[in-house]
């Protein structure tokens, strides 16, 4: 019998005919398999850039609506300030420059240009806790004791 572990043996060895078509076959894939991947990544950009454009369009819609909505509230509430107490225009003016603030307030924050201020990384200073007044009295937290209980 022939062992087809043997160094000897040429049973388990493919033919040459057979890496031929193998290499062939790998070729071919290899070609297909790119031109899908081709395929995606074109539709993937062809995707993309259309997000973009239209999440671009929502960013100008929302911006501007953030402006023009503090404008025309802040006009609104002068007008009625001016109807309520006869002070016209003076009640639309300056609520119309209060609104273009709020306005421009609101636009920078939904933009992301103006964030609000973070906490600050060291904690604020507290009481001492423990130790002695310059009277010489015990301190604890808020209540003081005196060390002298002749008084």
């Amino acid at each position: 019998m022939v062992d087809p572990k043997r160094p000897g043996s040429d049973e388990g060895r493919p033919s040459p005919d057979d890496e031929v078509e193998l290499s062939a076959r790998l070729k071919r894939l290899d070609s297909r398999l790119g031109e899908i991947s081709n395929g995606r990544d074109d539709a993937a950009q062809a995707s993309r850039r259309g997000s973009s454009n239209m999440s671009g369009l929502g960013q100008a819609f929302r911006l501007s609506a953030e402006f023009i909505s503090g404008v025309i509230a802040g006009a609104l509430v002068g007008w009625l300030i001016d109807r309520m107490l006869g002070t016209s225009p003076w009640g639309l003016i300056v609520c119309m420059f209060l609104g273009f603030g709020a306005g421009m307030l609101n636009m920078l924050r939904a933009s992301g240009e103006l964030k609000r201020s973070a906490p600050s990384a060291s904690p604020p200073e507290a009481a001492p806790r423990g130790g002695s007044d310059k009277a010489g009295n015990e301190t604890t937290g808020n209540e003081t004791t005196d060390n002298d209980e002749t008084k």
